[in-house]
């Protein structure tokens, strides 16, 4: 069974170990420093994604994944998320396709509709055509990612007809994944076409996603499209034991989450909130055995091949960051790929 495992991040604006805060640009620089650790412990991807607000530090994840490629040779550098209504599939084609030449073809493109809306205003789009132009620029970047003549047609934008695109990529064409969150028209717009399917899980607990995992399947077959790649997206850390792992994440999920909820009319975030998702639901937090356990467990339940776990929430230094991620690599992933072959033995 080939899973592979990875991490996801936004460059949330951390802390130093002292408690004052980073600058971004150190910030962007430590996001280079965790991905070399990532490759060097042997994890097979690392995804940034964007976001245009001040507790966040990339907003161009490109940029940044093309500083990473020439300071690593194997692991593969995703988007997580391209927020592609508010982006140009042109630009978003030809900035991955010179990233995948940088890194000798280790780049992947995840398409999805971002989950904070500030990119809309700011590059001039109207929030209320959000789907709209989500389903029209999804197709166009299919048809460009093909990587032949481009002829396509929509109401957002001038038609593309007969319309070649450089650069071309050695390999012929960029892996796209599409990004969900728990919509079944979403689970089959990426069915019909053709792209992996990434299930983002952030609450609950994980085996309620095997339907979308089912219908993907379903809608795959019925498309004529084989089944590739179904990836799970979870935060979490990882420490030397449950407890310190508890405790060094709940100040940094605290003040993320509790920000965001406030923005949303949420209630407050509550430290048994936070534990009911640690213990009960897809907060991979713990030990290595503890988060192996969880994360064999996702996989097993939502039939997934893949799993990214998002390493960092909120303001948590980096030198937690890294300590988390060497866990992940030389512990966690070794102890979830023996009880998969143990389960699977056991068959």
């Amino acid at each position: 069974m080939n899973i592979r495992f990875g991490l996801d991040t936004f460059g949330d604006m951390t802390l130093k170990d002292d408690g004052t805060p980073e600058t971004a640009g150190q910030v962007i620089r430590n996001v280079v420093e965790e991905a070399v650790l990532a490759e060097q412990v042997g994890l097979d991807n690392f995804n940034i994604g964007e976001h245009h607000r001040d507790d966040f530090a990339v907003t161009a994840p490109d940029t940044v994944l093309a500083g990473i490629a020439t300071k690593t040779s194997t692991i593969t550098l995703g988007s997580g998320v391209t927020v592609l209504s508010s982006e140009d599939p042109i630009r978003v084609y030809q900035r991955f396709a010179t990233l995948d030449g940088l890194s000798n073809g280790r780049a992947e493109i995840t398409a999805g509709r971002g989950s904070f809306t500030e990119s809309f205003p700011l590059f001039g789009y109207e929030l209320s055509d959000y789907a709209e132009l989500f389903e029209q620029k999804l197709e166009m970047l299919v048809e460009l990612l093909k990587e032949g003549p481009v002829n396509w047609s929509g109401s957002i934008r001038p038609p593309l007809v007969n319309q070649e695109v450089y650069p071309k990529t050695e390999r012929g064409q960029i892996p796209l994944r599409v990004g969900v969150g728990g919509s079944p028209e979403s689970v089959v717009r990426a069915a019909r076409l053709n792209a992996n399917l990434a299930l983002a899980i952030i609450g609950g607990d994980p085996a309620r996603f095997y339907p979308y995992a089912k219908l993907y399947h379903e809608q795959m077959e019925h498309f004529g499209n084989e089944v590739r790649q179904i990836s799970i997206h979870s935060p979490g850390h990882v420490a030397k034991t449950d407890e310190q792992a508890i405790e060094e994440l709940w100040p940094s999920y605290q003040s993320s989450f509790g920000r965001i909820g406030k923005e949303r009319g949420w209630g407050p975030m509550t430290k048994d909130h936070y534990l009911n998702e640690v213990y009960n639901g897809s907060l991979y937090v713990g030990s290595a055995e503890t988060v192996a356990k969880k994360i064999a467990y996702a996989l097993q339940s939502v039939g997934a091949n893949r799993f990214d776990l998002k390493y960092s929430t909120g303001p948590m230094p980096h030198s937690k960051l890294m300590s988390s991620i060497e866990l992940l690599g030389t512990e966690v992933v070794p102890m979830v790929k023996q009880i998969l072959a143990e389960s699977l033995a056991s068959k």
